[in-house]
């Protein structure tokens, strides 16, 4: 270790400097640990209302105390004052609306509807079991309608689709009819019951088929005409095309008779229901039949020669 010279100018400079810092530093660390003297307390100063600070903003509504301010709080710490703090909720705008999503109303209970119980018909006081015949054709001719069932007296009348027809009493379980013909010319069902004028003795309901009669299945297509006026019609049979040509008396199908020809219409009866059946001459011209347009065949020249 060198020998401090004090002899020499820059080493005494040097030792000065050194011994300065030092002091320095025993001040500072002095001063941070204990100070330099007791700290001595402002006492509080007794003020008329101080004037207003721009800096300094107070809040006070009515029937409340004044809020303290920065100044008094330096000027006296230790007083406390009840703050008044009046929070308000910050505005919110109204929120998106989905347009997806809207009030759908519950489905409404079905009402309950109450049905009356039926009430049961009552059991006509007379039977009425069967009526004979239960078909006919259409078109053809009055007919006895018999029936039969119970309980039948002389004051019951035979109705059909509530028109009354003259009845004949026979026994309290048969009764007739007499069926006009006015009443069955369009084929259908009939309802056929009895009843009493006046409405206190009836019976139940029976049904008479009417049905379409069996008609000529032929078509009048021609006539031949001879000098004695013998006519003869020419007839196609519809489901085969074949030709038939017929004179008056003569019957086809093995029902059908021919009574009448004419140039309009071919007349026919059915000789079992007794029903007439007209059949008219057919106009078009490329299913008219008739023999006298038939072309004539050529006949050879005198001259012609092989």
């Amino acid at each position: 270790m060198q020998q401090l010279d004090l002899n020499k100018p820059g080493e005494r400079r040097k030792l000065i400097v050194a011994v300065a810092l030092g002091l320095v530093a025993l001040i500072f660390l002095w001063w941070t640990f204990f100070g330099f003297g007791s700290k001595t307390q402002t006492p509080a100063r007794a003020t008329a209302t101080p004037a207003p600070n721009p800096n300094v903003t107070t809040r006070q509504s009515a029937g409340q105390p004044s809020q303290q301010t920065i100044t008094d709080l330096r000027a006296d710490p230790l007083t406390l004052q009840p703050i008044s703090y009046s929070p308000s909720a910050p505005a919110v705008g109204d929120a998106r609306r989905n347009i997806f999503s809207f009030y759908e109303p519950p489905p409404k209970s079905a009402q309950q509807v109450d049905v009356p119980t039926p009430t049961p018909t009552p059991t006509p006081p007379v039977l009425l079991a069967a009526v004979s015949p239960a078909n006919v054709y259409a078109r053809t001719g009055d007919f006895t309608l018999e029936l039969t069932g119970d309980k039948f007296t002389p004051e019951l009348r035979v109705t059909m689709d509530g028109r009354e027809l003259a009845t004949q009493f026979s026994g309290p379980q048969q009764v007739s009819a007499t069926v006009p013909a006015s009443m069955i010319v369009n084929p259908g069902s009939r309802q056929v019951s009895l009843r009493s004028p006046d409405g206190k003795a009836y019976s139940n309901s029976s049904v008479l088929n009417v049905a379409q009669p069996p008609t000529p299945n032929y078509s009048y297509i021609g006539i031949i005409g001879t000098q004695h006026h013998v006519d003869t019609a020419i007839l196609q049979d519809r489901s085969n095309r074949e030709i038939v040509n017929v004179q008056r008396g003569d019957v086809v199908s093995g029902r059908f008779r021919i009574t009448s020809i004419s140039e309009k219409e071919l007349v026919l009866v059915d000789t079992n229901l007794k029903i007439k059946h007209t059949l008219p001459l057919s106009s078009d011209g490329e299913k008219t039949y008739n023999p006298l347009q038939r072309p004539t065949p050529r006949v050879d020249a005198d001259d012609d020669e092989p």
